[in-house]
């Protein structure tokens, strides 16, 4: 059988080399902590701690704000010392609560845990919203809203995201070869609330260690399998994804419980089972600290609140001043402002860069060479979009499909001209759709 896979993509240098064979480090933070009330899409968190209140370790200093959002908890024990506004890893400045760490980690007191096999779906499900679980690979859709579908009879595939097809980003590759079992664990709890679906785990063939070890871990797990997909970008995008392990088509306007579908990332899984079958809360992640101007790349397990500014002294620090620092993947992370801001449920990486290559290649005039059409994944037309976008011509863009973008930016990245394609397309269509919920 031929892997996994999906029209359109591409195949850019993928800069695992640096931190893939580099296995995950446990980082203690040394300064204050700085947890940002929205962490996830949705309704904020709402502080339940103050100013001079002591905490421990695994105690929730922030309660979901609504149905969509999800709750923060302290991963060190000591003094709030109050809510102050910090740089997010996005750039934009958010409402924080500080925590003094004393270097304790004193630990709260847990709920006692039951055999999975005890527990009904509801208690499953109140469980993993209670632990603050939220979509771990970028998206931050708090996990307990995803696995709550009207239908859930009608759930056939649990898709564990193991693809990590961002370039220079290898947590999920560590998490699967050296957290195998907390996985297969976490996708056990999911199918659970699943009696119809099958699990699987999609990994990319680039990470033929991590394939081998999930093959022989689900060997006597009749619900579970291993699908092998080829290496390209944007083979982890969560539509792409369904398309390629199960053939299945789902367009802007669909959720993937809409094809039989719930994809959840390698991180998220890990959190799952953490949070029912051990009862602890979301407080820790697997960020990966590389890029050119990063003296030794590795692989840091750091608890939430750090500052990124520790994990790249962890790294040996800068080989010299940086150009360019990313949260996230060179295609869909984020230029940071500062180094100093925290790291949340949804960083996945810090990337340094001597140059800026970006800002190096002026944009020039279209050619109409129809690269961005031949690796679009969601097959629209990027550079008709985009002079939509630029025009305001928001009419003419959602009549052109421009809704359908995934925002991989594969367009900018063939894209001879070096324009901007991604940032314009992505523009409009969050304007486009914030007037379709309006209507």
């Amino acid at each position: 059988m031929g892997l996994l896979t999906f029209k359109g993509g591409i195949h850019p240098d993928d800069g695992k080399r640096f931190s893939r064979d580099q296995a995950i480090q446990a980082l203690l933070p040394k300064g204050d902590l700085v947890y940002p009330l929205s962490q996830h899409i949705g309704a904020p968190a709402n502080p339940v701690v103050k100013k001079g209140d002591h905490v421990l370790r695994g105690q929730m200093i922030a309660e979901a704000g609504g149905f969509v959002s999800a709750p923060v908890y302290s991963s060190v024990s000591g003094t709030v010392k109050g809510l102050e506004y910090h740089f997010s890893p996005a750039g934009s400045k958010v409402e924080c609560i500080v925590i003094e760490n004393d270097g304790e980690y004193q630990e709260a007191e847990y709920e006692p845990v039951r055999p999975l096999k005890e527990m009904k779906s509801e208690e499953i499900l109140e469980k993993i919203g209670r632990a603050g679980i939220v979509g771990m690979g970028g998206a931050g859709f708090p996990t307990r809203v995803k696995l709550s579908p009207k239908e859930p009879e009608k759930i056939e595939y649990i898709i564990a995201n193991g693809a990590e097809c961002e370039p220079y980003i290898t947590a999920d590759h560590r998490r699967m070869l050296e957290n195998t079992e907390e996985l297969v664990s976490g996708m056990r709890v999911v199918l659970s609330l699943f009696p119809n679906a099958k699990g699987y785990f999609a990994v990319e063939d680039n990470k033929k260690d991590c394939i081998e070890k999930l093959k022989a871990a689900v060997a006597d797990e009749p619900r579970m399998d291993v699908r092998v997909l080829m290496t390209k970008y944007p083979q982890g995008a969560e539509r792409q994804l369904i398309y390629a392990v199960t053939k299945r088509a789902i367009n802007s306007s669909m959720l993937p419980a809409d094809a039989g579908c719930i994809v959840d990332n390698v991180e998220t899984l890990i959190g799952i089972h953490h949070a029912v079958i051990d009862g602890k809360p979301l407080m820790e992640r697997v960020v990966t600290v590389s890029g050119d101007d990063i003296a030794a790349p590795g692989n840091f397990k750091v608890l939430l609140g750090t500052s990124h500014q520790e994990l790249i002294e962890a790294a040996g620090g800068f080989i010299e001043q940086p150009e360019k620092l990313i949260s996230g993947g060179p295609m869909m992370g984020f230029a940071m402002v500062t180094a100093e801001a925290p790291v949340t449920k949804t960083s996945s990486a810090i990337l340094a860069f001597r140059k800026d290559v970006v800002s190096q290649n002026p944009e020039t005039a279209c050619i109409n060479c129809g690269r961005c059409v031949e690796v679009c994944p969601s097959r629209i037309l990027p550079s008709r979009l985009a002079d939509y976008a630029r025009r305001h011509d928001e009419e003419s863009f959602v009549a052109m499909n421009g809704l359908e973008c995934v925002e991989c930016g594969s367009c900018s990245y063939v894209c001879p001209a070096k324009r901007p394609l991604k940032q314009a397309i992505g523009s409009m269509r969050k304007i486009a759709l914030a007037n379709k919920r309006k209507k």
